[in-house]
């Protein structure tokens, strides 16, 4: 990955140098559409889910133009950013399978270089020193009632700046953007954006301890790695014209930048974990598939253009294009995202599934149990799961006899005669050879029949004595599996037990 090297010294003016290598190539990608984009997460946390929803778009459209998909590690916050959350982001975009088409760069490793920027853009005039405190600020802007900066170290001389350089005042490093006009920009999302100078004020780009501001650092980042295309979430539109007056005072290629809309919790408000948003990792843990998560997460803003909502990873890559963004916020729902999972998982076939909660949950079935079981037991489930989680506690009772009974359950539907019905159905069955749930359920018409009761009579108290609960699958299909041995003991241990 590049790392500055191609770039202008600090020494040489930029605004009349010839294009090096590295700016024609981003030109061209520009302008042939075969983008370099970027996805830079700060390790502050665990990855979530607005962060995987840029990334997923930035890998979206990069694949789908034949490009290339870089990851940026912004670690300049010493002390908010922690390598176990590096590696948290690592592991989750593995997982989800953003594989990244270079070596990650660390912002923490480039100081030296944002430094010879800064000095550059104060050698040149672009950027000047500013020694007024945070008291003699707040106070200016009391008495102005504006929180724009006043500008009053933007033409000092240089003897005073000398000076206070010599007595070592604190100081920070500001912009000098121009006091009249315009700059605008083509969002690819929002269309023309434009902002007034008179909006702006001279931003800082370097703090009072010598460290570099975010726009500073995003532009020197994204010129050194040749970025084609900033995508990123709509609240950076605000810092776009910042960084394209660096971009402009620097003489480097501007990039093509688009905006995602935000995504909201169900009150309208900035998604965060008291809407239920978890981080990526949790969602692993909780049993969602990479592709149930792409799969949504796609549709946070974005549509194909018909009405497809269940697709892969390969649809998406084909499919996506930023004109298809909405601009309206989208708004997180966690129903969607379980109907998602479930339609998700209901498509893998069986036998996959099997391997596939067999990794994720080693003891969700016992031991000593055979493939062919195991895959009859996910197709009788498998329309029932919303996650992997799901499947341990749907197919509780296919591996282990009921052990408690649902109360709620037991008295809806346990009468006077109950125990008599059960016990008629007990003996139909002991005398019933050849079992299929076909047979099983001539049986069970044949019980009520004789007895003259209604099918609901026998149905839900036998469900209750199969699974120990008013749920399951279609019960001949259950009892077929289950074997007759075993459905004889179910029968038995709840005339027992109740």
């Amino acid at each position: 990955m590049p790392s500055g090297g191609s770039n202008p010294s600090p020494s040489t003016n930029l605004n009349s140098i010839s294009w090096p290598l590295c700016f024609l190539e981003k030109h061209l990608k520009i302008v042939f559409m075969v983008p370099t984009v970027r996805f830079a997460p700060s390790p502050t946390g665990q990855l979530h889910i607005g962060g995987v929803r840029t990334a997923l778009f930035n890998y979206a459209f990069a694949k789908k133009f034949k490009g290339s998909f870089l990851l940026r590690i912004e670690d300049t916050d010493k002390a908010r950013s922690k390598d176990k959350y590096t590696e948290q982001i690592l592991e989750s975009l593995s997982w989800l399978g953003l594989e990244f088409d270079d070596e990650p760069l660390k912002q923490s490793s480039r100081f030296d270089r944002y430094k010879e920027v800064i000095n550059h853009l104060i050698d040149t005039g672009n950027a000047y020193r500013c020694f007024a405190s945070n008291e003699e600020l707040e106070h200016i802007r009391q008495q102005s009632g504006s929180y724009l900066y006043p500008r009053i170290w933007r033409d000092r001389s240089k003897e005073e700046v000398d000076a206070k350089l010599l007595n070592k005042d604190e100081h920070t490093i500001r912009m000098r953007i121009p006091v009249e006009g315009d700059i605008s920009f083509k969002d690819l999302v929002y269309g023309k954006i434009n902002t007034k100078f008179s909006e702006l004020d001279d931003f800082i780009i370097a703090r009072s301890d010598g460290s570099p501001t975010y726009n500073l650092t995003v532009v020197v980042d994204d010129n050194d790695m040749n970025i084609s295309h900033v995508i990123r979430g709509e609240d950076h539109i605000s810092n776009t014209p910042k960084q394209m007056l660096i971009y402009k005072a620097l003489g480097w290629t501007i990039p093509k930048f688009g905006h995602l809309p935000m995504i909201l919790g169900s009150d309208g408000k900035r998604l965060s974990k008291r809407h239920g948003a978890k981080g990526t990792s949790e969602y692993k843990d909780l049993g969602y598939l990479p592709d149930t998560l792409i799969n949504y997460l796609a549709l946070l803003g974005w549509n194909p253009g018909n009405n497809d909502e269940i697709f892969d990873f390969n649809y998406l890559q084909e499919n996506f294009s930023l004109d298809k963004v909405n601009k309206k916020s989208a708004v997180f729902d966690t129903t969607k995202l379980e109907w998602v999972s479930s339609q998700n998982i209901f498509k893998i076939s069986s036998a996959k599934l099997v391997d596939i909660v067999s990794e994720f949950d080693p003891t969700w079935c016992g031991e000593g149990n055979s493939l062919d079981y195991l895959v009859n037991v996910i197709d009788l489930i498998k329309d029932r799961i919303k996650t992997l989680s799901d499947i341990k506690e749907n197919s509780f009772y296919f591996f282990n006899h009921p052990i408690e009974y649902d109360e709620s359950a037991m008295k809806k539907c346990w009468g006077e005669n109950t125990k008599d019905i059960l016990n008629s159905f007990q003996g139909e069955l002991s005398n019933l050879n050849d079992w299929n749930s076909s047979n099983i359920d001539e049986s069970i018409n044949k019980c009520v029949n004789a007895i003259n009761v209604g099918k609901g009579k026998l149905m839900q108290p036998l469900r209750i004595a199969l699974t120990g609960a008013l749920i399951g699958p279609s019960i001949p299909d259950l009892m077929n599996l289950l074997g007759k041995e075993t459905c004889l003991i179910r029968i038995k241990n709840i005339l027992k037990n109740s």
